[in-house]
């Protein structure tokens, strides 16, 4: 999960972006992302990573229509019916067994949201900026149900979302 275009993002973090998705789909596991309809995404930018090693991804959209912005990216796109701001975070978050966050916007925060009201383990990449860095290793409230992960880089963000999987555990 990760900031969308109209945000300005760096190449670099596109790169590191790139490298997760490439990290997650090398372990033998599945990229969902959030599939933009109008411009694009660190997510989207996960997904080419993961398909430059022959994964999968799965696209999660807002609205009607799997027409999103990279055309062909996506191995399936699930078209939510519903808009920005809930519904498709829901559905996307949802999906996962754990969510990775690199910088983030309004959009990062709802799915964290999603996830820790889910119980569906955050981690973030350190260093990224937006939602990530401000909710690397603090609690969304006072319940303290899980802690947000911080991590440095994509590779200790895929392996410690493998080892939570795996051994539940960081």
């Amino acid at each position: 999960m990760g900031s969308a275009a109209d945000l300005k993002y760096s190449k670099e973090l596109e790169s590191i972006a790139f490298e997760t998705g490439k990290l997650i789909a090398k372990g033998g596991n599945i990229v969902l992302y959030g599939a933009e309809k109008d411009c694009d995404s660190l997510s989207t930018a996960a997904a080419r990573g993961a398909k430059s090693v022959g994964g999968l991804a799965i696209g999660v959209t807002y609205g009607k229509g799997k027409g999103v912005w990279e055309k062909g990216l996506a191995d399936a796109v699930i078209c939510s019916g519903m808009e920005r701001g809930g519904g498709r975070e829901f559905v996307l978050v949802n999906s996962c067994d754990a969510i990775i966050i690199v910088s983030g916007g309004s959009g990062t925060l709802n799915e964290v949201a999603v996830a820790y009201q889910l119980n569906i383990p955050v981690i973030a990449i350190n260093g990224t900026g937006g939602w990530a860095d401000k909710l690397a290793g603090t609690y969304l409230d006072e319940r303290k149900k899980a802690v947000v992960i911080r991590a440095d880089n994509p590779e200790e963000a895929v392996q410690c979302a493998v080892n939570i999987l795996v051994k539940d555990n960081c």
